[in-house]
């Protein structure tokens, strides 16, 4: 398949790609997908966070390469080189979590295409853990799935929840609810952000590949979410949490310094899923997959063992 879309090698150190395409979600957000050659053990679908782009995954899909397996990554509506809201390219919305279904439906179009029926795999992070949770309830083809910090929870109590959601509603009759959620500052700015105050990675190095990233390339940059993000994933988050566990066997990594998503919706989901395990990291950020070599390393040969296993 041809790369009609843009890829940045130069910040990726990724193995060549098979194909990096456009294709479009059924209401009409143009998207980017790329694909690796299919392994011998199969192909693992990969659900990237808000804010995540292919380029950041270049260092996971050759690993996953070396233990047998393809791979495949999409950018979701909203971020990447896929299609923005119009006015607002920084800005992270979307208007309801059912669009990102959507894109998950282009996605495994692609897949179905490109890996026809060998042995697929799920590996997602945060946002992608929340997409792939409603996409496995929905027959997504996975033998076995994997999730680094799942956003199946943000980190609000009831009142602070409450207030986003009246404020969200009022601002969203005069369409002013995609502005950024209250007191979001350059934590939000990967680009300029200080290592020190980061809540991603204990990785230095890894940090300063993951912003020279979007330092050379602004296209690929995001910042806050909206208030209409914010209250949408609230409203999905609980949704999910009264459905049962998707029939398949799973593995999930949370670190103890975890700031970005809820904590106990993980482990109340966990406690609760047949053929399951929780992995907790002591002294590990939000991104298991780009922290330090001890933590990441481990993360991944878990997930490696569940997908061989199945």
């Amino acid at each position: 398949m041809t790369h009609s879309a843009p890829f940045f090698e130069d910040v990726a150190d990724a193995p060549p790609a098979a194909g990096v395409l456009w294709t479009h979600a059924a209401d009409g957000p143009r998207l980017r997908v790329a694909h690796w050659p299919v392994g011998p053990k199969g192909l693992v679908a990969l659900f990237p966070g808000r804010t995540e782009v292919i380029e950041k995954y270049g260092r996971v899909v050759r690993d996953l390469a070396q233990a047998g397996y393809g791979a495949a990554l999409i950018d979701w509506r909203g971020q990447g080189l896929s299609d923005r809201p119009g006015g607002l390219p920084l800005r992270g919305h979307v208007g309801d979590f059912a669009e990102y279904q959507q894109d998950v439906a282009a996605y495994r179009a692609v897949l179905d295409q490109i890996a026809g029926d060998v042995p697929r795999y799920l590996l997602a992070h945060s946002m992608g853990g929340c997409i792939a949770l409603r996409a496995l309830r929905r027959n997504f083809p996975a033998r076995a799935c994997a999730f680094s910090a799942p956003m199946w929870g943000l980190p609000v109590n009831a009142a602070l929840g409450r207030a986003v959601r009246l404020a969200s509603a009022a601002l969203g009759l005069a369409g002013a609810d995609m502005r950024e959620i209250p007191g979001a500052g350059i934590k939000f700015r990967l680009w300029e952000n200080p290592f020190d105050n980061n809540e991603l990675t204990g990785d230095h190095e890894t940090y300063l590949w993951m912003q020279l990233q979007v330092q050379r390339h602004p296209a690929l940059r995001l910042d806050a979410p909206s208030l209409r993000w914010v209250t949408r994933a609230l409203a999905e988050t609980k949704a999910l949490a009264a459905l049962p566990p998707p029939d398949m066997p799973a593995f999930c990594g949370l670190g103890t310094r975890e700031l970005l998503v809820a904590p106990e919706a993980i482990r109340s989901r966990m406690a609760n899923w047949p053929e399951s395990k929780l992995a907790i990291y002591d002294g590990a950020l939000h991104e298991l997959l780009m922290e330090r070599p001890a933590i990441r390393d481990d993360f991944l040969r878990q997930t490696l063992a569940l997908f061989d296993a199945n």
